[in-house]
């Protein structure tokens, strides 16, 4: 009976040990996991930016939702900035993944689109341009991407996509739609990509909305029926605060189901306002 005693008590404190072990490793990958989410909490915070650029006529607003899986923070973007000679530059994407590397590779795309912007007027040579640098950099992600540039003095909006959802529109006056446009592959996969520009005057106050396949697009839910919703969301409120609106189109994700982040960026012009000196407000 002795050594059986003695069997046993070496087994149970081995057992002890093993637990302890795991118990450590556990609390160590809670530890990584929420070093993990930190990290890309702030480089989502570093990504977005904290304001976006306007101009009389004009006013800018966005909005941001994180993944309801994984890390609480995704592939989304929006971004918005000036361009020499005073135009104005706006981008918003999805790269695939949600995860610390997804964040990563959302930052090298959002400052590659910038980069080119500041050298290339034309919308689709900028995504071109972009997608080779992005190719450069050897990375196995890929991007979708709508870029737009704003003339303030022409007031003509001028956009090209790379495998990203339409923009939806809509005037005061009544009109309204989505912009159908040819597009192009996603950046980082294929050299040599060409992404046709689609132009539109904004002659006629409402708003443009550019947003990405999380709000429009669900679990069960085509993207297509999402975009019906958002356009009659945009048509409704074609008049409105644009944060207000942004925030009334970000709803439509909720009535998805999706589990994917979403980003929703509108562009609420009134160029009759810019030309009588008097701000939209």
């Amino acid at each position: 009976m002795t050594p059986h005693r003695s069997t046993r008590s070496a087994s149970a404190d081995d057992l002890l040990a093993r637990l302890g072990r795991l118990t450590a490793q556990a609390k160590e990958g809670a530890e990584l996991h929420q070093a993990r989410v930190e990290l890309a909490e702030a480089l989502q915070r570093e990504i977005l930016p904290a304001a976006l650029p306007a101009v009389a006529g004009l006013r800018t607003a966005a909005r941001y939702a994180p993944a309801r899986h994984g890390l609480s923070v995704g592939g989304d973007w929006y971004d918005g900035f000036r361009l020499p000679g005073g135009a104005l530059g706006f981008s918003i994407g999805d790269v695939e993944g949600h995860d610390v590397e997804a964040a990563a590779f959302m930052g090298q795309v959002r400052i590659a689109v910038r980069a080119v912007a500041a050298h290339a007027a034309d919308p689709g040579e900028v995504l071109s341009r972009a997608n080779d640098l992005l190719l450069s950099v050897d990375c196995d992600l890929f991007a979708t991407c709508t870029f737009v540039r704003f003339d303030p003095v022409t007031w003509e909006v001028q956009s090209a996509r790379a495998g990203h959802v339409p923009a939806v529109w809509a005037t005061l006056d009544g009109r309204y739609g989505i912009v159908e446009d040819e597009g192009g592959l996603p950046l980082g996969m294929l050299p040599g990509g060409r992404y046709p520009v689609t132009r539109r005057g904004l002659d006629e106050a409402g708003s443009f909305v550019l947003l990405t396949d999380g709000v429009v697009e669900g679990p069960s839910f085509p993207i297509e029926a999402g975009l019906e919703r958002v356009v009659e969301v945009v048509r409704a409120g074609a008049g409105a605060d644009p944060g207000e609106l942004a925030a009334e189109v970000m709803k439509v994700a909720d009535s998805t189901g999706h589990a994917d982040d979403a980003a929703v960026l509108v562009l609420s012009h009134d160029a009759a306002s810019a030309r009588t000196g008097r701000r939209t407000g």
